[in-house]
């Protein structure tokens, strides 16, 4: 899988709104037939800044995903509202999904 983890730092103005921003583009990458998952967190030591977790299923998923219109409207219409450039870190990984923690079991 493509394993992905972008931070958004936003401008502090844009920061409660971020969520109704990306909702769109958030929708129709989790429409995506390759997308494994898309979910967003807010950093609790950085009151402006989200995280994005992302997977896709391979590297044809991923391609589909940066080249798909809603990627092309998103890289136009996100960084009206964001502080500084995204960080990412973006790896291809041999797995297929979230497996259980070995280091802490919940009976």
């Amino acid at each position: 899988m493509i394993f992905i983890v972008v931070k958004f730092t936003t401008k502090p103005d844009w920061t409660d709104r971020w969520p109704d921003h990306v909702a769109e583009f958030t929708a129709a990458t989790r429409a995506e037939e390759g997308c494994l998952w898309f979910e967003w967190s807010k950093s609790l030591e950085e009151p402006n800044t989200y995280v994005l977790v992302e997977a896709f299923r391979d590297a044809d998923a991923g391609g589909a995903h940066v080249n798909s219109d809603h990627f092309a409207k998103a890289t136009e219409e996100l960084p009206k509202a964001l502080a500084s450039t995204p960080k990412i870190i973006s790896e291809s990984i041999e797995a297929t999904g979230w497996n259980e923690m070995g280091e802490m079991t919940v009976e």
